[in-house]
């Protein structure tokens, strides 16, 4: 069996933009790349992440909130962090061969207003998570 290349999302919290990349780098490049997520913290899931990725097609209901494990971490192929706070606070990766990009998504737990209002939110979050994975896809980058 090939070993296939591991990018590792991450955010602060593992509960909502890094389990919805999770969820589609694993529905569309699962041929080509293994895929995990974690979180400075282990938040738990999001039922509106699970919702919104339901309504794209995507099951992440069986997904766990994980903290980052230092062995995956330097094991990556990619590590792509998806909020702010992750990107400065992440740890020191000592694979000098790993690719570290940063994909900046507004958290959409921090979403505010009526429930349509929120949850439009997800979803705006949820569609510019799967074109950013599908440029991916594309070039590599």
């Amino acid at each position: 069996m090939v070993n296939k290349p591991l990018i590792y999302f991450l955010c602060t919290g593992n509960s909502c933009r890094s389990q919805i990349a999770d969820g589609f780098m694993k529905a569309l490049g699962s041929d080509w790349y293994e895929v995990k997520s974690a979180g400075l913290e282990a938040h738990g899931l999001n039922p509106r992440a699970v919702q919104v990725m339901q309504e794209a097609g995507i099951d992440i209901s069986g997904h766990s909130s994980d903290v980052i494990d230092p062995e995956l971490l330097n094991r990556a192929a990619y590590v792509i962090t998806l909020c702010g706070h992750a990107d400065e606070h992440c740890p020191v990766i000592t694979n000098v061969n790993v690719i570290k990009y940063h994909w900046g998504f507004d958290d959409p737990a921090k979403a505010t207003g009526t429930e349509h209002e929120i949850i439009s939110q997800f979803r705006h979050v949820r569609d510019a998570i799967k074109a950013r994975i599908e440029l991916f896809l594309l070039d590599g980058k």
